[in-house]
């Protein structure tokens, strides 16, 4: 099968949720077809792997409403998009687009990188489901990442287009922290600093743990960062780092003691998994997604309440705890893996090739 994947959703310093999950799945499935990466920005390069591209137009462009019309002349079986917002119109192909999540319309502030017409857009388009109905029906297969998202979305009747699970997973290779190492008095929090991400409470969560030291890995503006500094409890360590590579958020992740997580909605959670295949414990909230993606393995507290985050902490220096915890997390996270991804998206593909037929021979 020769794939066309986009890839425009890449960043081009270093990767975000669905750059992680964009590339690695590219990886990962060029084992089984003949892949085409569609990018916007020759920097992207740099964060993808070594496969054939095509470059087009950045998908927040107006020409983006007729990008089909370039991909036509690709002569793909199939295309895949790790969102759902790529232009379909005019389209010549099967097509599968990826819903991750629902988090916008509970939480509708857009995310800042974005231009500022398209934030407005971006606000106008979550007011209302039927944008994306209209959207999602426009492909022949949707994919997600989760149970949790395929719930939300059956509950909303978001799309009569079958829905099909492409999960997440942790990066290849990860290797076990070493067991015999006591972890540090360090938490870590990798994510964003939105408001539903919740890190006000693991802050205020601080104060009842003077021996430990809050590192916030995230790169943060300046605004954001006074806004969070002034919340910090007399006494308490909290460290910005504004940013770190992937060799130094593995050295940290491998020496703490947990990565924490408070946050009120989550498409997924990737630092979780992440975590848990190199044997870190995590603390996060008890929200529906972590208790999918832990399947019991974390520690899972109110997101309101910082003392019973405190405690959660606390809870890992009793007699066997933390290595109990980092044992199940390990267990949990070789579930997920890239390889079993890529196999969900031919799956995915290659129903979406056996419905387009149908569907062009109807119209």
């Amino acid at each position: 099968m020769r794939l066309a994947v986009d890839a425009r959703f890449t960043r081009t310093d270093h990767h975000d949720g669905i750059s992680r999950y964009g590339a690695s799945l590219i990886e990962a499935v060029s084992g089984h077809a003949d892949v085409v990466m569609l990018i916007s920005d020759e920097r992207q390069l740099a964060l993808l792997p070594d496969l054939p591209w095509v470059k087009i137009n950045s998908p927040l462009s107006p020409a983006e409403l007729f990008v089909a019309f370039r991909i036509n002349r690709l002569g793909a079986d199939a295309v895949f998009c790790p969102m759902q917002t790529m232009g379909s119109w005019g389209r010549k192909y099967p097509l599968v687009l990826t819903l991750h999540d629902l988090i916008y319309y509970s939480n509708p502030t857009p995310p800042s990188f974005l231009p500022l017409p398209v934030r407005g857009l971006w606000r106008l388009y979550h007011m209302a489901y039927w944008p994306q109905r209209l959207l999602l029906n426009r492909a022949d297969v949707v994919a997600t990442i989760s149970d949790t998202t395929r719930a939300l979305m059956r509950g909303h009747r978001l799309t009569k287009r079958p829905v099909r699970m492409v999960g997440n997973a942790p990066r290849e290779g990860a290797v076990p922290r070493p067991p015999d190492t006591a972890p540090e008095a360090t938490l870590l929090y990798m994510g964003s600093f939105m408001p539903y991400k919740n890190v006000e409470t693991v802050i205020r969560g601080m104060e009842h743990l003077p021996d430990f030291t809050l590192h916030l890995l995230s790169r943060i503006s300046d605004v954001r960062r006074a806004e969070l500094e002034a919340m910090v409890p007399d006494g308490a360590s909290v460290k910005f780092h504004n940013g770190v590579t992937d060799d130094e958020y593995d050295a940290l992740l491998r020496r703490t003691t947990a990565l924490v997580t408070l946050s009120r909605a989550e498409g997924y959670g990737l630092p979780v998994i992440e975590a848990m295949a190199v044997g870190t414990p995590v603390i996060a909230s008890d929200i529906p997604i972590f208790r999918e993606v832990s399947d019991g393995a974390a520690l899972l507290v109110d997101p309101d309440d910082p003392e019973a985050f405190a405690a959660a902490v606390r809870d890992l220096g009793g007699p066997g705890r933390w290595q109990k915890a980092s044992d199940a997390g390990m267990q949990r996270a070789a579930d997920y893996s890239w390889g079993a991804s890529a196999v969900q998206l031919m799956e995915a593909a290659g129903e979406a090739v056996r419905l387009f037929p149908g569907r062009r021979r109807r119209r």
